[in-house]
């Protein structure tokens, strides 16, 4: 990678270089043109938690690991088959709230100042760091009024749907009800992340789990009626799921709804109708594969209900998930090994934390494949806000604010080979903040991929690292020394990204001024 190159990926002089582009954006109107010509078309978006790039017995990667035949998802499999896989998908952040809230509105949470976990409106989450001092942030998260994805499509005429984990704004603002977000239907989100318990015995409580009385905000809502049932919360929330799902019998109005399970978010806890499969794991493993099972019998249920009301045809199905697969604390084992090949996990700036899965199916009047197609295109979570839109025919807003940085993946859903004509584009990750677990990468940091090449900016220093992911998808050996070019390079690209986001790097918490930004950085390096 050289200066040269980068200049030529952002502009071509010829006309004949032009021309495939020019033929790309033309089949990509043409197919625009098509899909508002069908009747729109339902969206079922699963979105996992904390599921990781290994947490299922379909590889993502280029060979079968132990963790593939570990885990047993025998319905994401099958959707895989029937769709495009992602092979190089990523989360918007290695935690949660800033990766859901970027699915929402297509925006970066570097440009919409949301770059951790939310809670309180008055309280930060960060942990703090012994030289670092992250940068104000929007500790509230989404609020009302704010464009997003279900309140475009409530506005095309749209039953807009939540089940699940919402985590969009802290406790007490608007963005902890996701009808105040777009959504027609709340069913158990509210504004933490993590549920109490996954067991109706416990009320699905945090306190009842520990054999203690009383409320917790970690309690999840409305589903009063399971409470001191021997019910499972994943299992609960599928059956509303699907409920939901069968009211369009009823209901002429085409559907987006987003199922998001608790599940595999901490707590630990198995579901024990699977404990069976998994004797040879130690507990805590055993229990963390029953809950991965059991949001594969979740998916499992929606896709048998879309076939049995005869849907299949009509409706777009996503699996995704928010960040990488912990590995840190509640794990059982060696710590930061559990997304191998990939490096640690959620929180860290390392592949582990993250890569995720992303499956995109549909029918095949929206020019969808049909059949397993493999994309190695680096590509992100946000970009399923102007993909969606793009398949149901639906205009982003113009005084859409902040911009929009996601990119429609429709050129690599159809069937025309389209992609190659596009730029290779850069994807950055931006997350000022200490999490609070300890662990390779789990610290403030910004990076940058464009093509095989990785750059992390470790605020704490500054320090870098450069990665080939072609050759080292671990992310085992640091080339920072070994090309310079390339690291001055992607140092300028990540300096010129953190401006157009609007980026706010950590603060020295002696002098309380920001970091040494990466183009200072650069200059710096020896010629």
């Amino acid at each position: 990678m050289n200066a040269t190159l980068h200049h030529s990926d952002r502009a071509e002089t010829s006309f004949g270089c032009r021309l495939p582009a020019l033929l790309a954006i033309f089949a990509l109107l043409i197919g625009r043109s098509a899909l508002a010509e069908e009747p729109p078309p339902n969206v079922v978006v699963f979105m996992v938690d904390d599921l990781g790039w290994q947490d299922v017995s379909y590889p993502f990667g280029p060979e079968v690991t132990e963790f593939n035949r570990r885990y047993h998802t025998p319905n994401l499999e099958r959707l895989a088959r029937g769709g495009t896989v992602f092979t190089d998908a990523y989360s918007a952040s290695p935690v949660c709230t800033p990766t859901r809230t970027a699915f929402l509105t297509g925006s970066h949470p570097a440009r919409t100042g949301i770059t951790y976990w939310t809670l309180h409106a008055d309280r930060d989450t960060s942990t703090s760091h012994p030289r670092l001092v992250n940068p104000p942030w929007r500790l509230q998260g989404l609020a009302e009024g704010d464009v997003t994805l279900p309140a475009l499509f409530q506005k095309a005429g749209y039953r807009t749907v939540h089940v699940g984990k919402a985590h969009f704004g802290a406790i007490g603002t608007s963005g902890a009800d996701p009808t105040r977000l777009g959504f027609e239907t709340n069913i158990a989100g509210h504004g933490p992340g993590g549920p109490g318990s996954f067991y109706g015995i416990h009320d699905f409580g945090a306190k009842k789990r520990r054999g203690q009385q009383g409320p917790s905000v970690w309690d999840v809502p409305g589903l009063q009626r399971h409470h001191g049932r021997d019910v499972y919360l994943t299992e609960v929330l599928a059956d509303e799921t699907v409920n939901e799902i069968r009211k369009s019998r009823e209901d002429p109005r085409p559907f987006f709804v987003h199922f998001a399970p608790y599940a595999v978010h901490a707590p630990i806890m198995p579901n024990h109708r699977y404990l069976h499969r998994y004797e040879d794991l130690p507990p805590r493993e055993a229990a963390y594969a029953t809950m991965i099972e059991t949001m594969d019998a979740a998916l499992g249920r929606i896709i048998e209900t879309l076939e049995e009301l005869d849907l299949t045809d009509d409706t777009v199905v996503v699996f995704a998930s928010d960040n990488g697969g912990l590995s840190a604390h509640a794990r059982g084992g060696t710590p930061h090994v559990h997304n191998a090949p990939l490096r640690s996990g959620k929180g860290s700036a390392y592949e582990g934390g993250v890569r995720v899965p992303l499956v995109i199916a549909g029918p095949s009047r929206l020019g969808l494949h049909g059949d397993e197609r493999r994309v190695p295109t680096p590509v992100s979570v946000m970009d399923l806000f102007p993909t969606l839109l793009d398949l149901a025919a639906i205009e982003v807003p113009t005084e859409h604010a902040p911009a929009v940085d996601g990119r429609s993946l429709l050129g690599l859903l159809q069937p025309d080979d389209v992609q190659n004509a596009q730029p290779v584009r850069g994807l950055g990750w931006h997350m000022p903040h200490q999490w609070g677990a300890k662990g390779p990468g789990i610290e403030p940091f910004t990076s940058y991929r464009r093509g095989n090449w990785k750059l992390l900016y470790f605020h704490d220093g500054p320090r870098v690292e450069l990665y080939d992911l072609q050759s080292d998808l671990g992310e085992t050996t640091n080339l920072a020394r070994r090309h310079p070019d390339v690291l001055r390079d992607l140092l300028i690209e990540l300096d010129q990204w953190i401006h157009r986001t609007g980026a706010d790097l950590s603060l020295d918490l002696v002098s309380n001024r920001p970091i040494t930004t990466p183009a200072e950085f650069a200059s710096r390096l020896p010629e």
